[in-house]
């Protein structure tokens, strides 16, 4: 099972920008496995923000960050990276990516369904 963990989270400004990536500490292909990015804002449940899959890289995206937020993979560094803009205090939350063994985002995924996390990292978005 695919090792995964994130980074680039931190403290923005509404209308502000992060990069968040997700890499593979064991070495492992990311290339070879879809990738979503879920957040948890306190006292809410986990939603999927984004999903990505594997070789056609085609991309799913929440519909409250539609627009505003991009994943890509970056083949040279192994990483799946998501490009969030025009950040608002409702995207404040912890940003997690997730694998299992599937190669595309599956449809009616659940958080549930992943089986390899990252620990996760801050997103505040605040004046």
């Amino acid at each position: 099972q695919v090792q995964v963990m994130e980074s680039g989270g931190g403290l923005v400004q509404p209308g502000g920008s992060l990069r968040l990536s997700c890499a593979a500490p064991s070495g492992a292909t990311l290339d070879y496995y879809a990738i979503a990015w879920f957040r948890q804002a306190p006292g809410k449940d986990r939603e999927e923000v984004s999903c990505i899959n594997s070789a056609d890289t085609k991309t799913y995206y929440a519909d409250s960050v539609k627009g505003r937020f991009t994943v890509a993979r970056d083949k040279a560094k192994n990483t799946v990276d998501l490009q969030m803009d025009s950040l608002t205090p409702d995207d404040t939350a912890v940003y997690y990516c997730a694998a299992n063994s599937g190669w595309w985002c599956w449809d009616d995924r659940k958080p549930s369904d992943f089986t390899s996390w990252g620990q996760g990292t801050q997103v505040t978005v605040s004046s």
